[in-house]
């Protein structure tokens, strides 16, 4: 297996951030998939690794990234080490990042062999909050085949609690979330609700979803604490054609955990890659 690791790109801002790919090297062009990271995620976190193994196993071209402002840098690309980077993010940055990847992918002289990939076939996959900001992208992409969204939520504006708190965060510009793995204060300024506000017509999930050309499947962990498998049944609500796929008794990272030690999937995940690749399969 072919594995061209933390390649180096552009994003929001003009920051960097790094980008993996995982293929099998036949020679036959193969679909790509694009993988995203949600809330407090990225590219390296718990077994996300052996998902990529699986696709490309599968035959197909997998490739996951770390969003620009997620927190890590290029010497610590899983590690929060820039928490002033964390608090800086927001959905634009996050949407031009995977536009960025997009533009890297069609570009020549991206290091992967044109004869290993079809660019006529390119799938997103997000997970959680990067299951949005997939689903923005591919309603507005002709070039993107299939989307798909893992434990996703159903709105951008899930964060957004009692109007004390917001009152609060606006006051201090700042309210930090606890990271339980690390027992670091996140920061989240308020420049990403500003942000949003400004273009909230723009990060309309359900506007997306009922324009949406492309299928769509959403797989969620019928125990899942952070989403409720009723944010799948909702988004089909709004696109009555997206399959939905529950995985009973799984939690909203499928049975994995960071760091992942074991070499096989977790059961939940096991299930996670079987939907999935079934459906880009089903796409032809």
């Amino acid at each position: 297996m072919e594995r061209i690791e933390n390649i180096q790109l552009t994003g929001a801002a003009g920051r960097p951030f790094l980008l993996d790919v995982y293929f099998e090297a036949d020679g036959r062009p193969k679909p790509i998939v694009i993988f995203a990271h949600g809330f407090k995620g990225f590219k390296d976190w718990g077994h996300w690794h052996l998902l990529a193994e699986r696709f490309a196993q599968a035959g197909c071209v997998f490739v996951k990234f770390n969003f620009s402002h997620n927190g890590t840098t290029l010497a610590k690309p899983d590690e929060f080490a820039d928490l002033e980077a964390f608090g800086q993010n927001n959905y634009s940055r996050e949407r031009a990042d995977l536009k960025a990847v997009l533009a890297w992918l069609h570009r020549g002289d991206n290091g992967l062999p044109a004869n290993e990939s079809n660019l006529n076939t390119i799938y997103l996959i997000g997970h959680s909050r990067g299951g949005p900001i997939v689903m923005l992208q591919a309603a507005e992409d002709p070039r993107i085949r299939g989307v798909v969204g893992w434990a996703s939520v159903s709105s951008l504006a899930y964060a957004w609690q009692s109007m004390e708190m917001m009152q609060e965060w606006e006051e201090k510009g700042v309210y930090h979330i606890v990271n339980g793995r690390t027992g670091q204060q996140m920061p989240v300024y308020y420049q990403m609700y500003r942000d949003y506000k400004a273009k909230e017509e723009a990060f309309d999930l359900k506007s997306a979803l009922q324009r949406l050309e492309q299928p769509l499947l959403l797989v969620h962990g019928t125990e899942d604490p952070a989403v409720p498998h009723q944010a799948a049944m909702e988004m089909q609500s709004w696109k009555a054609d997206a399959k939905v796929q529950l995985i009973e008794g799984a939690n909203h990272v499928f049975g994995g955990q960071h760091p992942y030690d074991k070499e096989e999937l977790p059961a939940d995940s096991q299930q996670l890659f079987e939907h999935t690749v079934d459906f880009i399969r089903l796409q032809g």
